[in-house]
């Protein structure tokens, strides 16, 4: 067994015995989490087998499903896949221990929550492995089902709203990607005399067919992955699915779930309809940039704290889609770090808007205000956060989005222009709810209490002796949170280890599109 399947089959295992533990909350929490630090290992083990300077595809694994159509459970990663992965297991521990606590709609119990999110993880990992076209579209479809259980079981008032919205939006996708499939395969099959669905045999197959054929396969893509990505104007589900789902399961849908559709974009748009992408290249990078604009002016007018964070991740979706579509080097790599880096950023966001959301009762911003004064750590915690959201030089979004924009610029400088406007929207609304919630006086009866003591902050707003009397940071929420710190500042220092993973991928995929680098993005004479 390849490391690459003991990825995908570890969760697996771990979700079924957690399952059958469901009864027996505490032994079921910590075997989900001893099940995730294991995938950890595995996959700190993959990394550290893998070869930048070796084949594309690694860790390769193949078993015979559908032989006469050529499908095949086959598996591999590329740089770009085991980054990926390798995000989705320092997420996955992180996410069930702040969930250890968490109250759960009445009638559900922390076993069948851990175990959908076990089973969410081993599909995620094997939508970013698969190397087969076919399997990566039921893989891509399958995938919705535990999420819609997690939200539509475990989320909030309008949970049932959101998760049917949810899937069916991606479901749609994921059909309309169902027909470009079989039109690949129909169309290798004219070609060769066997169709085939194996993406290492379509790639120079489709990559010579004409510019009508390709354009309509990548439209059929390109649907599909710009709702799960999501891209303006196919976002509207993931406003009412972050707000609605529980903070673990909003981290997965956010931080992981959503590149599945920019992840698509790299594996499977461009290298396989290479023209294609090339003469559409214009549409994209239009609803990229309007992404960026309209995801940042919608994040000043969010009431919610949760709604907040949604429209933040569109306008970051808009840089990486700007970087993939502009056709650079240095922008691929930076749209693919970007990736990475957004995970890490927004994933902390959301963990510390949800340990803000706990202690208050609320999650309106207006119902916040002063809590530094009480809760440094947590304060702290969110300018973190915040201050990596916005890309501030020294964190690790840094070098992500400077990389998409010095690449993007010798090619797409118009959209680029556009898109700079983004960054300072964002220094802006992160700075803005920073204030709103941990500066200024203490108010909102949620965080109102009556108790005094060492301590207690008084409501110069409020009459009578109210007080406010808030915990700071626990010993679990900072163990959930260090690995985030210490990877924000570690990958604004030093992000050459991920970067040497990224770069012959990004490369090979340049080679597969048939461009190469302006001048200008080499320094060249």
């Amino acid at each position: 067994m390849t490391l690459l399947l003991a990825l995908v089959l570890l969760p697996i295992v771990g979700s079924v015995v957690v399952a059958l533990l469901r009864g027996n909350t505490g032994v079921a929490k910590w075997t989900a989490l001893g099940f995730s630090l294991a995938e950890l290992v595995v996959a700190a083990a993959a990394w550290s087998a893998y070869d930048p300077a070796g084949p594309r595809m690694q860790l390769t694994s193949s078993i015979p499903w559908i032989p006469s159509f050529d499908i095949n459970f086959s598996f591999g990663v590329d740089g770009i896949a085991l980054v990926m992965i390798l995000v989705i297991a320092v997420l996955t521990p992180l996410v069930l221990g702040y969930s250890w606590g968490e109250r759960l709609p009445e009638g559900r119990t922390h076993g069948g929550f851990f175990s959908l999110l076990l089973l969410e993880q081993a599909l995620t990992v094997a939508v970013f492995a698969a190397t087969d076209v076919f399997l990566f579209y039921v893989l891509f479809e399958i995938m919705l089902i535990p999420m819609y259980f997690l939200i539509g079981g475990y989320g909030g008032e309008n949970r049932t709203y959101a998760a049917v919205k949810f899937f069916l939006y991606s479901f749609l996708g994921g059909l309309i990607m169902l027909a470009s499939a079989i039109g690949a395969y129909s169309y290798s099959a004219q070609v060769t005399g066997e169709g085939t669905f194996d993406w290492a045999k379509l790639v120079p197959i489709l990559s010579d067919a004409p510019a009508t054929v390709q354009i309509w396969l990548f439209l059929g893509f390109f649907v599909a992955f710009a709702i799960k990505a999501p891209l303006v104007p196919f976002h509207t589900w993931l406003p009412d699915a972050a707000q609605q789902a529980p903070i673990g399961v909003a981290v997965i849908v956010v931080g992981v779930l959503d590149k599945v559709g920019t992840f698509g974009f790299l594996r499977y748009s461009l290298p396989l309809t290479p023209l294609a992408s090339q003469q559409l290249a214009p549409v994209v990078l239009a609803l990229a940039v309007l992404g960026v604009l309209y995801g940042s002016l919608q994040a000043f007018g969010q009431t919610d704290l949760k709604r907040f964070i949604a429209y933040v991740s569109i306008a970051h979706f808009g840089f990486i889609a700007l970087g993939i579509f502009a056709f650079t080097s240095q922008a691929h790599v930076g749209a693919v770090s970007y990736m990475i880096n957004h995970s890490i950023a927004t994933g902390m966001l959301i963990l510390v808007i949800g340990m803000i959301i706990v202690r208050g009762g609320s999650t309106r911003i207006a119902d916040y205000g002063g809590m530094a004064k009480v809760t440094p750590l947590l304060a702290g915690t969110l300018l973190i956060a915040g201050l990596s959201t916005l890309s501030l030089p020294g964190t690790n979004s840094f070098i992500s989005e400077f990389l998409v924009l010095i690449g993007s610029f010798p090619t797409r400088p118009v959209h680029t222009v556009l898109a700079t406007i983004g960054m300072v929207l964002a220094a802006v609304y992160v700075l803005w709810l920073y204030q709103r919630t941990m500066q200024g006086p203490v108010r909102g009866d949620a965080l109102l209490g009556t108790a005094g003591g060492p301590g207690a902050v008084t409501d110069p707003n409020r009459e009578g002796a109210h007080r406010l009397r808030l915990a700071d940071l626990g010993a679990r929420e900072i163990a959930v949170l260090a690995p985030l710190i210490v990877l924000i500042v570690g990958l604004g220092a030093y992000p050459k280890p991920v970067l040497d993973v990224i770069n012959p991928s990004v490369a090979a995929t340049m080679s597969e599109v048939g461009v190469t680098d302006p001048v200008t993005s080499q320094g060249g004479n």
